[in-house]
């Protein structure tokens, strides 16, 4: 399996339940959100866009996903919430195709436009390794069957602080999408600040 093959399985919704360890506390704590993941086609618009704004030639990019998401945690002060949504955009390198470059509309560590890595493993996990400018993350994916996803991650910030998380997610096969692919892929959302995001 590819990285656009992993994108394409995890199409639909999801509902996870997260549990983020602030490891300097050594204190836990809990959370739920709902994902929304759209895998998009090489020569959808939102992908040759993603590819411009990197300065990426759109011809290598051999597809992306569409992901929302919105949830809680446990410690969220009044009004705080982790909701927003990306963009993504696979460039696989030219003599490995299980890697590569995988760019976003904005990062979940920072809202900035990022680039960062991905490869499959030989477990056909799903790696992404981002380096921000104050921190880095790691994140695995993998599946345990169609309808359950589990996903681990690091944040480590550069100051000292970081964070380690895990999350169960269930597929959601009895609703359906609120909106088509192609609203959801245009949606003018303003997203906010999400440590992990999907």
């Amino acid at each position: 399996m590819d990285a656009i093959e992993f994108f394409q399985r995890c199409a639909g919704q999801w509902r996870s339940q997260r549990t983020t360890h602030h490891l300097p506390f050594r204190r836990a704590e809990s959370g739920d959100s709902e994902i929304y993941v759209e895998a998009l086609a090489a020569d959808h618009p939102k992908v040759i866009e993603i590819c411009k704004l990197h300065e990426y030639d759109p011809s290598l990019a051999i597809g992306g996903a569409f992901v929302s998401w919105d949830g809680s945690m446990a410690w969220d002060k009044i009004d705080e919430n982790h909701q927003g949504s990306t963009i993504f955009a696979l460039i696989p390198d030219a003599e490995k195709p299980r890697q590569g470059t995988l760019l976003r509309e904005r990062g979940y560590a920072e809202i900035v436009p990022i680039a960062g890595r991905y490869e499959m493993d030989e477990d056909d996990g799903l790696v992404l390794i981002t380096e921000y400018e104050t921190m880095n993350s790691i994140e695995r994916f993998w599946f345990v069957s169609p309808t359950l996803r589990l996903r681990t991650s690091t944040v480590q910030r550069f100051g000292g602080f970081n964070t380690a998380t895990f999350c169960a997610e269930m597929r959601i096969e009895s609703e359906q999408n609120e909106s088509s692919p192609s609203e959801a892929s245009s949606s003018n959302t303003t997203p906010l600040y999400s440590i992990s995001g999907w």
